[in-house]
């Protein structure tokens, strides 16, 4: 009898968390639906009072304007440049930050060596510093090794940022694969190199993707950064491309929200893609057999 009278209350304590929880999901995702309403609605809805959610019809200009519809806007404003060096810097970051976290993972928690609690501190105290205070010492050390305004240059930057959390985040995964595996393919007389790539790195394929995950989307909205090393449509990120909208007096938000859905675009395909493996390393070792 008592379990048939609790059971009602937690159907309706999980009602009530499902819709506090989908509440909250709209709220956050009220931004986003407004930019991309913003950027397919017609120009003269764009700054009418009171607002249109809804736009009455949809329209491409603000695209078509991007993209070569209109002459000055496309000159003024050279999205292709500004997706590829994007594209070119978040890709070219999240593998180096993949390859060496990954490792440097690894060794951290297979191998213990002198300094091996000091050298992991250092590491994740590294990334607790603000990136205000890295700005001036990092364009410093850039303008030194004619790195300023260079693709290559700002994945470097980043690659520097993101690599501690990869570092602790692949630790953790490597961490939860047990380390009898390993005990064993050394008795049947496979190496250190063997046995990470044989074993351990399949096995923590979905933290691989996490780390990925958040090194590629690190890269791809950042702006602090990549506003005071890049200058030029050479080596200019879509953020950094944003501010091109504004100028004394104006700002032209269909464009930039244009812009910004161009954005969104590539990060959801990305998440979508790696979304099974990305779960599966969100959960990864919290159930134990």
């Amino acid at each position: 009898m008592l379990t048939n009278a609790v059971r009602p209350y937690r159907r309706l304590r999980q009602t009530i968390y499902n819709i506090v929880a989908f509440t909250i999901l709209i709220i956050g995702a009220l931004p986003a639906v407004w930019i991309i309403f913003t950027a397919f609605r017609p120009g003269n809805e764009v700054n009418i009072r009171p607002a249109i959610w809804i736009p009455h019809r949809l329209t491409l200009d603000a695209f078509e304007k991007l993209f070569g519809g209109n002459t000055d806007v496309a000159a003024a404003v050279p999205v292709r440049s500004y997706m590829w060096n994007s594209i070119r810097v978040a890709t070219l970051s999240t593998l180096i930050v993949l390859i060496l976290g990954t490792m440097a993972g690894y060794a951290f928690s297979r191998f213990k060596f002198r300094g091996h609690t000091l050298i992991f501190l250092f590491i994740m105290l590294s990334r607790s510093i603000p990136g205000v205070a890295l700005s001036f010492p990092l364009f410093l050390l850039m303008r030194k090794y004619d790195l300023v305004d260079t693709v290559h240059g700002l994945a470097f930057v980043y690659v520097a940022v993101n690599l501690p959390i990869s570092v602790w985040l692949m630790d953790g995964f490597f961490r939860q694969i047990p380390p009898e595996l390993d005990e064993a393919a050394y008795i049947d007389g496979c190496g250190y190199w063997t046995a990470f790539w044989r074993i351990d790195l399949p096995l923590a394929l979905p933290g691989i993707s996490a780390a990925a995950i958040f090194a590629f989307l690190a890269s791809w909205n950042e702006y602090q950064l990549a506003s005071l090393i890049t200058g030029t449509p050479d080596a200019k990120t879509f953020p950094v491309g944003l501010y091109d909208f504004t100028s004394q007096f104006t700002v032209d938000w269909r464009g930039m929200c244009a812009m910004s859905v161009l954005m969104i675009i590539p990060a959801v395909v990305f998440v979508l893609l790696t979304q099974r493996s990305m779960i599966r390393g969100l959960t990864f070792g919290a159930i134990k057999g």
